[in-house]
């Protein structure tokens, strides 16, 4: 089964990292605000970046290296 990672773009201008087996479905759970607890006072948010990964432990793997990135690395992906 395909994972993604995502970059969101909060309504404060920060980012949010995470994963997901359906991206569609995530966003619009962080938009209602029941995706996570960092997304649920900073809506409305937008899809930046989405990278499809080919299983659970490599999306994990993946998200962890994004999140670590400064803030300018993470822009260069989806600038």
């Amino acid at each position: 089964m395909a994972c993604y990672c995502y970059i969101l773009e909060c309504s404060d201008g920060t980012y949010y990292t995470g994963w997901t087996t359906n991206p569609e479905r995530r966003l619009a759970q962080h938009n209602r605000g029941t995706g996570a607890r960092y997304t649920k006072t900073r809506r409305p948010v937008k899809l930046v970046y989405l990278e499809e990964q080919p299983d659970k432990i490599t999306a994990l793997k993946r998200e962890r290296a994004i999140k670590a990135l400064p803030r300018k690395k993470k822009m260069e992906l989806f600038v």
